[in-house]
């Protein structure tokens, strides 16, 4: 059910999973994609519009529910030996390449141990935990570890670690291989064409290996630069589909009181976006704990939600979002308590000193937010100075730790090993990124515990040590957690089945139909 949307009852809501009647075979689905992916070879290219598109032509071994529990897809089953560092896939058989070509166990080594080792940074970060792959048959696959890595089965999701095929890229320069441009997968829809700054055009996979899938027949995914246009576009029936984040925040109530609309902000579960405050932990006000705690305490959350953010998300209630594994709610609480953060100005003798707010200079909602903030912050006594600045500028700021406060996001891909740690371990504190350890938060106790929860097995046993490192961060503050945001996705309610895993529409056309 959706959770939280509180769109003035003018909404459709949708269940997602309601497809009680039978598919209607056929049509064209007409969806945005914003803003125009650099590329479709998604081996090498990691931008979101890249994976939303990409994603229903190449495929991994697993899919993942809502819940993030692992599917089969390109492997119908998998076991993990009892000291867990031997993992066996067993391949589905008759699957074929867009071209015609086999798939097998041959292009899942090639994929992962020589093309994605190379092209792929982030899967790279969870290889060096493989010591070696095997193809002991056309339709087996054997991991071994070079010792446990819990999160292990969490990293076979088309974006993270896609198939790509042997035969096309063995021995080539994978950079400037023509087949980039004409991407070859073994998805439920083929690439067809693209014309840029028009559309990108791909059709049905009639040799789909999951008979009776895809539905569509093709997937029109138009290219409109200007936020307003695509949202005339929505209203006018030229697209059925506002993936999330394909219009303004403030232009969500409106789109969905329209005839016919649905909204749901479910399919980010396995990205779990999360958003917070940086702030900088080495020096001034934001140096102390006490001043931490109190930014915690004086902002309205709840108001941030409701009314910036449409009833979307859910107030954060730490580090880790309640949409990955092992989250925690067993942490002190900060509700807002204005009273409370005087309190701790007071005790820590705070003398006015004026902060630095860094918005995120991605369209009026954070500007808004950011405004939010500093009225709660002033309210209390804080004296807050917004410092605007282009995206360009905000990293560069945020990069060399020129900030008192900073918004941000980041997803966290299931798992506090993939997505969390590497926001507060002091192995990541490096001047020079936007993406590491920012705010220069260092604490020996939290480093051993993530490094212990990275590679303990079983998962009870990660679950302990995860649960100790919430508590630990919660009460040390080192950033300040705003929300985990709902990004909505709006349709035509005639758009069925269309988001049916914790990826949403990135992987979600291989089971959606029209009616």
């Amino acid at each position: 059910m959706i959770r939280g949307f509180l769109l003035g009852g003018v909404a459709a809501l949708s269940m997602i999973f309601a497809a009680a009647a039978a598919p209607v075979e056929g049509g064209r689905a007409n969806v945005v994609i914003q803003p125009e992916p650099p590329g479709l070879m998604l081996g090498m290219i990691q931008n979101g519009p890249t994976q939303m598109v990409a994603g229903n032509i190449y495929e991994g071994l697993l899919r993942y529910d809502p819940s993030l529990k692992p599917m089969p897809q390109l492997a119908e089953s998998w076991t993990v030996s009892g000291d867990g560092t031997i993992y066996t896939f067993k391949l589905r058989q008759g699957v074929t390449w867009h071209d015609g070509e086999p798939f097998t166990s041959a292009d899942v080594v090639f994929s992962v141990d020589v093309f994605l080792r190379e092209t792929h940074a982030r899967l790279r970060a969870s290889l060096v935990h493989v010591e070696n792959i095997s193809a002991p048959d056309d339709h087996t696959v054997v991991f071994k570890l070079k010792q446990p890595f819990g999160p292990f089965l969490g990293i076979f999701e088309v974006g993270t670690m896609p198939m790509v095929p042997k035969h096309i890229y063995e021995g080539t320069d994978f950079k400037t291989n023509p087949a980039n441009n004409t991407p070859i997968g073994t998805g439920p829809f083929k690439f067809k064409e693209w014309v840029k700054g028009s559309h990108i055009l791909l059709v049905k996979n009639e040799n789909y290996y999951q008979e009776g899938k895809p539905h569509l027949d093709e997937i029109y995914w138009h290219v409109i630069p200007d936020a307003a246009s695509r949202a005339v576009a929505f209203e006018t029936g030229t697209v059925d589909i506002l993936p999330g984040g394909s219009v303004e925040n403030f232009d969500v109530q409106r789109l969905t009181a329209l005839d016919n609309t649905c909204v749901t902000d479910k399919g980010w579960e396995f990205f779990a976006p999360q958003s917070w405050l940086w702030l900088n932990n080495r020096e001034g006000p934001t140096a102390d704990v006490r001043f931490r705690k109190a930014i915690m305490y004086a902002m309205d959350r709840e108001f941030a939600k409701e009314v910036l953010w449409n009833g979307l998300g859910d107030v954060a209630t730490g580090p880790f979002s309640s949409k990955i594994r092992f989250y925690s709610d067993k942490v002190t609480p900060y509700p807002h308590d204005p009273d409370k953060a005087r309190e701790l100005l007071k005790e820590m003798g705070y003398d006015g000193t004026p902060i630095r707010l860094l918005p995120l200079p991605y369209g009026e909602t954070w500007q808004r937010w950011a405004e939010a903030v500093k009225q709660n912050l002033e309210e209390v006594g804080i004296k807050v100075e917004l410092v605007a600045t282009d995206v360009a500028g905000w990293n560069q700021k945020v990069a060399d730790w020129d900030y008192d406060l900073a918004f941000t996001y980041l997803y966290q891909y299931g798992d506090p090993a993939l997505g969390v740690s590497r926001t507060y371990v002091s192995t990541n504190i490096a001047k020079g990124s936007p993406w590491n350890n920012v705010a220069g938060y260092a604490s020996p106790e939290v480093d051993k515990l993530f490094a212990d929860g990275a590679v303990a097995f079983s998962d009870k046993k990660r679950e302990g040590v995860y649960t100790a490192v919430q508590k630990k961060l919660v009460d040390d503050v080192p950033v300040a957690w705003l929300l985990e945001l709902g990004f909505p996705t709006i349709y035509r309610c005639n758009v069925k089945n269309l988001i049916t895993t914790g990826i949403g529409v990135n992987d979600g056309f291989k089971d959606a139909w029209i009616e």
